[in-house]
């Protein structure tokens, strides 16, 4: 891929990773603002008119002002890539999951805007959207999502607390059942009903795993297991980094193993006697739940 690329907000953990891998690009010439001027209005809107995308690695509330900074250049003003949560399900933006559905890739390439999809959504909508448009899980179907992150992804202050060993080993959060991630796993996974997700957090630095329970006999078509890995199959079938895999006979699964990566891994574990499944995503949450992502969106946007 070719082309100039600015990251704005380069210092923070998708930012930095972001810009890591794009040191291994001959092709695209990264553009930045000394420190001092990263505040300056009229110097980011210099910089915005010479490169063909900027990257939106800030706080919501940030990267919704260089939006509008970018709307206000008009015709010079560049692509963008947002991998905040401001603009997941806003109107006008393309959703940054290539593999979503047929031709999502494409309109990734075309799109003027596209917001990087986060990371527990990535796993989430992975292993329900094909489940919903193959009439295997209906949309209005009450849904449970369980999942595990390493602390990199809760930001510096929950980094630092755990390098210095003062975080708990492992502990459950965003427990008022309004995590930022719900409503693109909603709008995504084409669900009628709003699901129940609880996240946690683990003394562990990246990785990431997505469980969702279900009963099988409480599903429209009462489908069983090998049912719903075809067509998780059947869906991601020739795509570069979704994999489905059958489930280990240990009947376990750690985190860790995709880090450094940007493949997302997707299984299904069941008992067939009693009727139940769990679904389980596992991806690195700085990878294909955030730069790696973006690496690949990066790559459709500038024809790579």
């Amino acid at each position: 891929m070719q082309g100039k690329v600015f990251i704005d907000g380069e210092a923070g953990t998708t930012g930095l990773g972001i810009k890591d891998r794009l040191a291994k690009e001959p092709g695209v010439e990264l553009k930045s603002l000394p420190p001092e001027r990263r505040k300056d209005p009229q110097a980011k809107a210099q910089l915005l008119r010479e490169v063909d995308v900027a990257i939106l690695c800030l706080p919501d509330e940030a990267a919704k002002e260089t939006a509008a900074l970018v709307d206000s250049l008009g015709a010079d003003g560049p692509r963008l890539l947002d991998a905040s949560t401001a603009h997941r399900v806003a109107q006008g933006w393309t959703y940054g999951f290539p593999e979503l559905c047929a031709g999502q890739a494409e309109a990734v390439a075309r799109a003027k805007r596209v917001a990087n999809p986060g990371c527990y959504a990535t796993g989430a909508v992975a292993l329900l959207r094909p489940l919903v448009d193959a009439g295997l899980v209906a949309p209005d179907f009450p849904i449970a999502i369980n999942a595990v992150s390493g602390y990199s992804g809760g930001g510096k202050t929950m980094i630092a607390d755990h390098e210095a060993d003062r975080a708990p080993a492992f502990e459950l959060y965003a427990l008022g059942l309004s995590h930022k991630h719900l409503p693109e796993i909603e709008a995504y996974a084409r669900l009628a009903r709003r699901p129940i997700f609880v996240p946690s957090v683990g003394s562990f630095a990246q990785g990431m795993l997505v469980s969702i329970p279900l009963f099988l006999d409480e599903l429209p078509a009462r489908p069983k297991a090998g049912d719903l890995e075809a067509a998780l199959r059947s869906h991601y079938a020739g795509a570069r980094c979704v994999r489905v895999l059958s489930a280990p006979e240990s009947g376990r699964i750690e985190p860790e193993a995709l880090n450094g990566t940007n493949d997302l891994e997707l299984y299904v574990f069941a008992n067939e006697a009693r009727g139940q499944a769990a679904l389980v995503a596992r991806l690195d949450n700085l990878g294909k739940g955030a730069s790696g992502a973006a690496m690949q969106n990066l790559e459709l946007m500038l024809g790579g």
